[in-house]
This record gives structure tokens, C-alpha cells and sequence, in this order.
């Protein structure tokens, strides 16, 4: 359930950078969609970054040992 959670928010993290690029193009910088879809962005990657410190730490992760 959460190596599923973390391709979930991958993905979603790619859709919001795709869609900024989509805005940046198509805007000219008229609106502020691009810096929604980065605030967007930076949130979750922001959440993403948490659930993996939080999924190492309780152990639902492990690091490879070797190299």
C-alpha cells in the first residue's frame, strides 16, 4: 500500500509539471496558473518527501545494503 502511494504521487507530481509546462505555453504569462501548478507541485513533493522519511523510519522501507 505504500510503494503504492508513493508511484501515486510520482505520477501526480509529473501530471502537475506537464500541465505547468501546458499553461507556461499557452498563457503567455497572463495568468497565474503557473505558479499554481508549481505551488501545487512543490506541495507534493513536499508530501512525497514526508511519506518516505516517515515509511524509513517505521521501517516499511528499507535501504539496499549493498551497492
Amino acid at each position: 500500500m505504500l510503494k503504492i502511494a508513493i508511484v501515486v504521487l510520482l505520477l501526480a507530481v509529473i501530471v502537475s509539471l506537464f500541465s505547468g509546462l501546458v499553461f507556461l505555453i499557452r498563457d503567455d504569462g497572463k495568468t497565474t496558473r503557473v505558479v499554481n501548478s508549481l505551488a501545487v507541485r512543490v506541495g507534493l513533493s513536499v508530501a512525497l518527501l514526508v511519506l518516505i522519511i516517515l515509511a524509513l523510519w517505521q521501517g516499511g522501507l528499507t535501504l539496499n545494503p549493498t551497492p
